[in-house]
């Protein structure tokens, strides 16, 4: 059976890559329907936003306020429009606390080879923008871990392996490497790239042209 692998540079506290994981799953749901003998393969990749937050993260508003200036409001106006498109109730009056995002990484990192990476993303997503839920908090990501799937001793040394977070960081320094700036960031078959939460048509392009260039 041929495979289509699929890699994902995002991040969780990146409300454009939640719209776009919903927009990948729609096109992998036309992607199965046109094509029952290929299968998919998910991989999800560090990319922190705000990389040079401190480990406790800072005052949500305190961020919105030096990122976007007056214009805040109207930006998450926007992506909350967007979102609905999607199925997505961003909360973001919610949000009290802008994480570093470096431990929920590592999270996702250690979820990989047990087969619940994509549960413990969404549960991430989800935690942040729908219940406001603080990804600094040690607890917090493992009770977020564990409901996804993740054993509990795995998630609590995932969140205090500090060799894990030096592979996280890593890998975030790769991917900027790569010459990747932003996210969402797709890329197919390690040939075909797209950046942005494009809508799900044009993902499924991107798919059908990776397998021409395999």
């Amino acid at each position: 059976m041929k495979n289509l692998s699929i890699d994902v540079v995002s991040d969780v506290v990146c409300p454009w890559c939640y719209v776009g994981k919903r927009r990948l799953e729609g096109a992998l749901q036309a992607f199965a329907q046109k094509h029952p003998d290929i299968s998919t393969q998910v991989r999800w990749h560090t990319f922190q936003l705000n990389p040079d937050l401190p480990s406790q993260g800072i005052d949500r508003l305190t961020y919105v306020q030096e990122k976007f200036g007056e214009r805040g409001a109207s930006v998450y106006e926007r992506v909350a429009g967007v979102g609905k498109e999607v199925g997505l109730a961003f909360a973001f009056e919610k949000i009290a606390r802008q994480p570093n995002t470096l431990v929920a990484h590592s999270l996702i990192a250690a979820a990989e080879p047990l087969g619940c990476q994509e549960a413990v993303v969404e549960a991430l997503f989800n935690a942040y923008f729908m219940q406001g839920q603080d990804l600094t908090d040690s607890a917090a990501l493992v009770r977020i871990a564990v409901q996804a799937g993740m054993p509990e001793q795995t998630a609590q040394d995932a969140v205090a392996d500090v060799d894990l977070h030096a592979q996280t960081q890593d890998a975030d320094q790769a991917a900027r490497e790569m010459g990747i700036s932003g996210v969402p960031f797709f890329i197919f078959n390690r040939q075909v790239g797209v950046s942005g939460a494009h809508e799900s048509d044009t993902l499924l392009q991107a798919m059908e042209q990776s397998l021409k260039a395999d």
